[in-house]
């Protein structure tokens, strides 16, 4: 393993490397994409990567910026700044000799992922999205009153409370919302996709992975739902590992 502190924006990511041990095609890495409020590590993302190495394959994970180790604050979360972050740890990875990316993001790093590869489909073979919040934008917003909006605008700060994190966001990061409305991104998808989302989710409902199913016509898309599981899906880490990874060598193939 290597530890990786890549410049971006003026700021710092940090992360780490598994060069792999020469799998079947050395040119291709995982990258795992956290998600709001998490970090690069974690028992889904060691699920992963233990079955990356075990075939062979290199993999990395970092912290976006206002995230775990890396620098910044939450408070200057915007989606052109997570896609920035991801455009820094491709460009890494290509100077390690991996040109061909596979992304498994969770949640907020669902969202992310997907956004990334629509925009840079020639560097991402395919995707794992687990709980993907396609809808991270316009859900934060509609769920406001106006009042609530305005109060927003004007104070620059919405204070965010969950069973992970207690943070304040910038009205910046909504006013992006029309740039990467889930709409848009179903209607213009084109790549190879495998969801996982649970059934019990009360934080990214089931319905968003089912309204993206719906709303493209690219037929390389596969859903899967565990009626038990919940947003953060970590009963079914060691399953969701290696489908992803046998996904992955169906899409190399």
């Amino acid at each position: 393993m290597e530890a990786i502190e890549l410049a971006v924006g003026g700021g710092k990511l940090r992360g780490n490397y598994w060069p792999g041990t020469g799998g079947s095609d050395t040119t291709f890495a995982v990258v795992w994409v956290h998600g709001f409020g998490s970090f690069r590590g974690g028992e889904k993302a060691a699920a992963v990567r233990a079955e990356c190495l075990r075939l062979g394959w290199a993999f990395a994970s970092f912290d976006f910026r206002g995230h775990g180790k890396s620098s910044g604050t939450m408070h200057e979360l915007r989606a052109t700044r997570l896609l920035e972050d991801l455009a820094a740890i491709r460009e890494c990875l290509a100077s390690n000799g991996h040109h061909r990316l596979g992304l498994i993001g969770s949640s907020m790093g669902g969202f992310a992922s997907a956004w990334f590869t629509l925009k840079h489909p020639e560097a991402v073979v395919g995707c794992v999205l687990l709980a993907p919040a396609f809808g991270f934008l316009q859900r934060r917003w509609d769920r406001l009153t106006p009042a609530e909006r305005q109060e927003w605008k004007l104070t620059d700060r919405l204070k965010v409370k969950n069973d992970w994190v207690e943070t304040e966001l910038a009205y910046g990061l909504v006013e992006e919302r029309e740039r990467f409305h889930p709409n848009d991104l179903a209607a213009e998808w084109n790549s190879p996709t495998l969801v996982f989302h649970g059934l019990a989710d009360d934080i990214v409902p089931v319905e968003d992975s089912l309204d993206f199913l719906r709303g493209t016509k690219y037929a390389g898309i596969e859903l899967r739902i565990f009626k038990d599981g919940d947003h953060r899906l970590t009963a079914y880490k060691d399953e969701i590992a290696a489908e992803a990874c046998r996904f992955f060598a169906r899409t190399l193939r």
